[in-house]
C-alpha cells in the first residue's frame, strides 16, 4: 500500500487565507493514480490562523464545500481512499471532522474530534471558537472503520496526547491510524516521541498529516508515518510538500513478553501486568465533571436513606446504582484523626453506641453497630470512612461533602488530609465542599482553588443572605435552608452567577414549584421519586 501525507505550508496571517488555501490544493493535484491512500492535515477549510472566531467561521463558510468537492475529485481520479479534516455542520455548530472517503469519491466514514481542544469549547466571549463539543461528554468507544479489509483508528491533533486513549486503540485491533493535526506548538522531537510510542503501543502504523509554519521553523511539521515497532518510516519536519511511502498494513510487530516470555504485541505483554486501581478514574462508569454536569440535578441526601441506613455504603451506593447526579454525605474526625462519614456528631440516633463521634477513635466505632436501627437486614453494617466512600464511588457521581468539623471550628480542620484524599483518588473535579464556616471557605478556596465550595446556612433568616455571603466569598454555589428562601433569592443569585442548591425535598409537588423557582439542584432522601419527578419535568420543558 503506498500511502500520501500532505504538508501544505501553514500562516499566521489571516491575509494569507487565500494564497494558503490554493498552494493546499495545488499539493493534492499533485497527487496521482499510484496513490492508495491520501491523508490531508487537520482544518483543510481553515488553512491560516484565525484572530476570533467571526474569521474562524468565515473560512468554514468560504472553503468547506469546496473542500469536499476537491476531496471527492482526488479520491475518484487518484482511485484511492482519502482522509481529509474539515468541518461538519450539526444541529448545534461545527465539529472537527476527518472524513474517509472511498476510491468513488463516497464518504464512509465521519470521524469527530474525540478531545476537542480548549480552544474549540470555549465560547467567542472567553476567546474561543465555541464547536458542537457536546457528543464528546458521551461514554464511545474507539471510532474504527474497515476500508478494503483495512482497519483504519483516527487521532485528530489534542488527541494524541490523551496515552490513557492509546490502549482502547490497541485492543480494537487497528492496523493504520490516521492523524490529522496542527499541534503547532511541539517540536519536531516532541512529535516524533509521540508518533513511535503510539504506533509501539498499539501494534498499527500511524500516518499523519499536519501543517508547516516554514522550513526553517522547528515547532510543528512532522507529517510522518511510524510502523508498529517505531521505526520513523516518513519524517517531513517542516519540508513543504507530499511524503510517500510504501507499507504494509497488516505487517504487526511482536517481541517477547518479558525475559523469556513468549512473543507478544506490545499491548498484550502490559495487559498481563494491568493494575487500573494505580490509575486515573477511567472507563464508562466515569460521570461528568461537576463544572460541565447540566442541571437541574437531584442530589441523594445521605444517599437513598429511605431504603438504606444513611451515610452507609448501601446508601450511597444505591444512589449512585441508579444513576444519582450527586449524592451527599457528612464527615466528621474520629478522636485518632480517622475521617468518617456520619450526619449526627452523637452515636445515639444512628447507632448502638453512644456520646460523641470525636471522642472516640476509629478501632472503637468499628465495634460498634451503624445498621441495626434501621432494620434487622442492616445489622452488622460499620461506619464507613471518607476513603472507603472515595475509594468505592469516586468519579462515579458528583459528591457533595458536607464537612462537619468545619461547621463547629475544630482545632484541626484537617484541609489538607480532606483535600489530599480527594487528589488520591483523582476527584477533584467530582466534589465540591459544603460548610456554614465562611472563614473556612476563604482557606479552602485559597488552599485549593481548583475544588468548588458550597456555602451552607449559617442561621440567617433574611433570605439575601446567603447569596450575599456568595459574592463575598467569591463562591459559586449555595445550599438554600428552607424556608428561608424564595424566588427573588434564587434569582439574584443566578444573576450573579451563583447556583442554587436546597435542602430539601421528598414531595413531587413541592418538588416542581423549587424547579419553576429556577433551583438547580433538589435535595432529597426519598431519591428515586424525586428523581423520576425531575426527569418527568425535563421531559415536559
Amino acid at each position: 500500500m503506498k500511502v500520501c501525507v500532505v504538508q501544505p505550508y501553514y500562516s499566521f496571517n489571516y491575509d494569507d487565507l487565500d494564497e494558503c488555501y490554493n498552494d493546499m490544493m495545488a499539493l493534492v493535484d499533485k497527487c496521482d493514480d499510484s496513490l492508495d491512500v491520501i491523508v490531508m492535515p487537520e482544518y483543510c477549510d481553515i488553512p491560516v490562523s484565525t484572530p476570533s472566531e467571526k474569521e474562524f467561521k468565515a473560512s468554514i463558510e468560504k472553503y468547506n464545500a469546496r473542500v469536499y468537492e476537491k476531496v471527492v475529485e482526488t479520491a475518484k481520479r487518484c482511485n484511492a481512499v482519502v482522509f481529509a479534516n474539515f468541518a461538519y455542520e450539526s444541529e448545534n455548530g461545527y465539529r472537527n471532522t476527518t472524513y474517509a472517503f472511498n476510491q468513488r469519491g463516497e464518504v464512509v466514514g465521519k470521524y469527530f474530534k474525540a478531545h476537542p481542544a480548549p480552544s474549540e469549547v470555549k465560547t467567542a466571549k472567553e476567546g474561543g471558537n465555541e464547536l458542537d463539543v457536546g457528543y464528546s461528554y458521551e461514554h464511545t468507544s474507539p471510532y474504527i472503520i474497515d476500508v478494503d479489509g483495512v482497519r483504519y483508528g483516527f487521532m485528530t491533533c489534542y488527541d494524541f496526547y490523551f496515552y490513557e486513549s492509546f490502549a482502547p486503540l490497541a485492543h480494537a485491533g487497528v492496523d493504520v491510524i490516521i492523524g490529522c493535526s496542527h499541534q503547532r506548538t511541539d517540536t519536531h522531537q516532541t512529535l516524533e516521541t509521540i508518533g513511535k510510542f503510539l504506533s509501539y503501543h498499539t501494534n498499527a502504523y500511524l500516518v499523519r498529516s499536519a501543517v508547516s509554519l516554514g522550513e526553517e521553523s522547528g515547532i510543528c511539521g512532522c507529517s510522518m508515518v511510524v510502523a508498529p515497532d517505531g521505526t520513523m518510516l516518513l519524517d517531513m519536519k517542516s519540508k513543504i510538500g507530499l511524503g510517500i511511502v510504501e507499507i504494509d498494513p497488516h505487517k504487526k510487530h511482536f517481541k517477547p513478553a518479558g525475559f523469556l516470555g513468549k512473543d507478544k504485541a506490545h499491548y498484550e505483554y502490559i495487559e498481563e501486568g494491568r493494575r487500573p486501581w494505580l490509575y486515573r478514574n477511567g472507563g464508562s462508569g466515569v460521570a461528568l465533571f461537576n463544572d460541565i454536569m447540566p442541571y437541574p440535578r437531584v442530589c441523594a441526601h445521605r444517599g437513598f436513606s429511605t431504603v438504606a441506613p444513611e451515610n452507609s455504603l448501601p446508601s450511597l451506593g444505591s444512589a449512585v446504582g441508579l444513576g444519582a447526579e450527586e449524592i451527599e454525605f457528612d464527615i466528621w474526625s474520629t478522636k485518632d484523626g480517622v475521617l468518617v462519614s456520619c450526619h449526627d456528631d452523637t452515636l445515639d440516633r444512628v447507632s448502638d453506641g453512644t456520646g460523641k463521634i470525636y471522642d472516640h477513635t476509629y478501632e472503637e466505632l468499628l465495634r460498634l453497630d451503624f445498621g441495626v436501627k434501621h432494620g434487622e437486614r442492616f445489622r452488622g453494617l460499620k461506619i464507613p470512612t471518607f476513603e472507603e466512600i472515595l475509594r468505592r464511588f469516586g468519579a462515579r457521581t458528583i459528591m457533595n461533602i458536607h464537612v462537619k468539623i468545619w461547621d463547629v471550628n475544630a482545632p484541626d480542620p484537617m484541609i489538607e488530609q480532606i483535600v489530599a484524599l480527594v487528589r488520591k483518588h483523582d476527584c477533584a473535579r467530582h466534589v465540591y465542599f459544603m460548610t456554614t464556616n465562611d472563614n473556612i471557605i476563604k482557606k479552602v478556596m485559597e488552599y485549593a482553588p481548583d475544588i468548588a465550595v458550597c456555602v451552607g446556612w449559617d442561621g440567617n433568616p433574611d433570605p439575601m443572605s446567603m447569596p450575599s455571603r456568595a459574592i463575598k466569598l467569591g463562591a459559586k454555589k449555595i445550599q438554600l435552608f428552607k424556608p428561608y428562601f424564595n424566588a427573588q433569592t434564587v434569582k439574584y443569585a443566578h444573576e450573579n452567577g451563583i447556583l442554587c442548591n436546597v435542602f430539601w425535598s421528598d414531595d413531587p409537588t413541592e418538588t416542581k414549584e423549587f424547579l419553576e423557582m429556577g433551583i438547580d439542584t433538589i435535595l432529597a432522601n426519598d431519591y428515586l421519586s424525586i428523581a423520576n419527578t425531575v426527569k418527568e419535568w425535563k421531559e415536559k420543558r
